[in-house]
């Protein structure tokens, strides 16, 4: 369970970002080297390398080198576990506003 939290931070950490969420963004329609990357950004290369760099770490984003070109790509995994989470979350608080709402309705028949 402990891995799994720490995964968790990591992927929240680095989604906080919103460079990093646009970069996931752009990597969803499928890989891109990092100048594809680059393209919509008004920033330095090395900071934008930063944004991937903390994505890799996160296990969100991996990346290959073939000569000069890095490629990256979306770890679907990582996605799946936050998004997990998050239905998780959801599903509770859904729960709880049903619940909520019933004893609204209880409410409003008692007067």
């Amino acid at each position: 369970m402990a891995k799994y939290e720490t995964e968790l931070s990591r992927s929240f950490s680095a989604l906080a970002d919103p460079t990093r969420r646009a970069i996931v963004g752009r990597l969803c329609d499928g890989p891109k080297s990092i100048s594809e990357l680059s393209e919509p950004f008004e920033m330095a290369l090395p900071s934008l390398l930063k944004h991937v760099r903390i994505l890799e770490e996160s296990g969100l984003v991996s990346s290959e080198k073939v000569g000069r070109v890095r490629t990256c790509r979306i770890e679907p995994h990582a996605l799946r576990a936050t998004e997990l989470w998050i239905r998780q979350h959801i599903s509770a608080w859904e729960e709880r506003l049903d619940r909520m709402e019933a004893h609204i309705e209880r409410m409003k028949r008692k007067n």
